[in-house]
């Protein structure tokens, strides 16, 4: 009983290995450019293994691709509840692009991958996108219900909220120069914020 219950315990942990060594590899050599013997390798396990976790290396791409959206927008869409106000909004704004390393690996393989494999563009959009699309578009039907906001398409608002954070996530300068200081990222989350808010024509 021992040992079977020290083997499931160290199941997630492999597993979670693995993606997280296909995330690195995938996002510098490509899906076709790294072998299941050096994924096997950067994961520190044999490479059996790695079969005993996923039938193939297909399905650790899609793994990859889609746990790292959902965990992605999940965290976002937690967030909405915060955005109520112009402050709220800034502050959000700031703590995301504080992290847009941290997703960095995740976007560049969904980048370079869904032109290569539509079956992956096709789960991403279906089990991921429209879904935290239609969640952010109930906050914001409901934010505008309740005066928060002024009344407007709800799904186009939520495409744009997202699409935002799926932009800057992939390019570490669209939002911010390398090097950025705090400072700078509070003025450019604010900045993001207003223009959110208010857009940018002048107010007649």
């Amino acid at each position: 009983m021992q040992i079977f219950h020290s083997e499931k315990k160290t199941e997630p942990n492999t597993r979670d290995k693995i993606l997280k060594a296909a995330q690195k590899l995938f996002a510098r050599h490509g899906y076709d450019g790294t072998t299941t013997k050096e994924l096997a390798e950067k994961a520190g396990i044999a490479e059996g293994t790695l079969f005993r976790h996923f039938t193939n290396k297909k399905a650790i791409l899609v793994e990859v691709a889609t746990q790292g959206w959902i965990e992605l927008l999940t965290d976002l869409l937690t967030e909405l509840s915060e955005m109520a106000s112009y402050e709220a909004i800034s502050h959000v704004m700031y703590k995301r692009m504080l992290r847009l390393g941290d997703n960095y690996d995740m976007m560049r393989v969904c980048f370079m991958e869904v032109q290569f494999h539509p079956d992956l563009r096709d789960r991403i959009q279906a089990e991921v996108v429209e879904k935290m699309t239609s969640v952010a578009e109930a906050f914001f039907q409901t934010a505008m219900e309740r005066g928060v906001y002024r009344r407007m398409n709800p799904r186009v608002i939520a495409q744009v909220f997202l699409g935002m954070f799926v932009v800057a996530g992939f390019s570490h300068e669209t939002l911010a120069q390398p090097g950025a200081s705090p400072q700078e990222m509070k003025e450019m989350a604010e900045g993001l914020a207003d223009i959110f808010l208010n857009g940018v024509l002048a107010k007649k």
